[in-house]
């Protein structure tokens, strides 16, 4: 239930037959460090997920790798039984290894394996979303998605998976998972300084499909330009939430799902991206990636 007296930045978008804000909350950091074993504040991860629930935000991003099982079990533990308007969503295509890396496992038993694992972490008889991961930790690579995702659209014809994704994806496999099966959403890395999915935004939005960017402040390596520090001290504004702002009015089928582990930045980050930019700010913001 939404508790706050104030609407999300960005208000809602459709993803199936369900309705999503359009600011949602990506629970990876809710993990040990490398996104391995659990938080050191337990409790405090816990807190920041009811916060985002409070604040009304109905769109939460996880995956079983995440710890692994960490998320999914803090998510189960804050929010189960799972209000009616929350929409959990979740990627399969990769395991952990002992090191914290994050070796490929598309095989469909592999899969088949990971959705399950999914629905008992979470606490559910079927999964809202579930994204094909492909590519690496590098990024996306070519290859064909087929074999991948036909299992998991046996697994949706189960009855076991609501709707599909494709994360980490070229173009070229975004049109071949399509001409299988429909997909609700693309999650790739995107934001201000990485723009490479331009023309993919746009088609997308043509065709009202969600666009996920991963890594909207940047990752592991945040966002610095000198062209963001401008705007931002034009408008009073931290780097960070112009950022999140410019992703919001980019496109209107843009989801925001930015990670924290403190229910303060997860604020600031809703407040943040509530900024309104202008044209110019605009203008001078595109500018950064190209």
């Amino acid at each position: 239930m939404n508790t706050s007296s104030t609407p999300l930045p960005g208000g809602t978008w459709t993803l199936g037959d369900s309705t999503v804000t359009r600011f949602g909350y990506g629970a990876m950091q809710l993990a040990g460090p490398w996104v391995m074993g659990p938080p050191a504040d337990r409790d405090g991860a816990l807190a920041v997920l009811r916060e985002a629930v409070s604040l009304g935000i109905t769109h939460i991003d996880t995956s079983d790798a995440y710890g692994p099982r960490i998320t999914n079990e803090l998510i189960r533990d804050a929010l189960h039984p799972y209000p009616e308007s929350l929409f959990i969503a979740t990627k399969v295509g990769a395991t952990r290894d002992a090191q914290g890396g994050w070796p490929t496992a598309r095989r469909p038993a592999d899969l088949r394996k990971q959705v399950h694992e999914n629905l008992e972490s979470l606490g559910v008889e079927a999964l809202d979303l579930v994204n094909m991961r492909m590519g690496d930790a590098q990024g996306s690579q070519p290859g064909s998605i087929t074999e991948a995702f036909e299992t998991l659209v046996d697994l949706q014809r189960e009855g076991l998976i609501r709707h599909l994704g494709v994360s980490n994806v070229t173009p070229e496999q975004v049109a071949e998972a399509r001409g299988i099966a429909p997909i609700v959403c693309v999650q790739n890395m995107y934001n201000l300084a990485h723009r490479h999915d331009d023309d993919l935004v746009d088609r997308l939005a043509t065709d009202g499909i969600a666009y996920v960017p991963f890594f909207p402040l940047g990752g592991f390596t945040p966002l610095q330009s000198e062209a963001l520090s401008k705007v931002a001290s034009r408008l009073e504004a931290t780097p960070m939430s112009v950022a999140l702002a410019w992703l919001l009015q980019r496109s209107p089928n843009i989801l925001l799902i930015p990670g924290t582990s403190s229910t303060a930045h997860l604020r600031e980050n809703v407040a943040g991206a509530g900024l309104s930019l202008s044209d110019e700010d605009m203008a001078e913001l595109d500018s950064i990636g190209h």
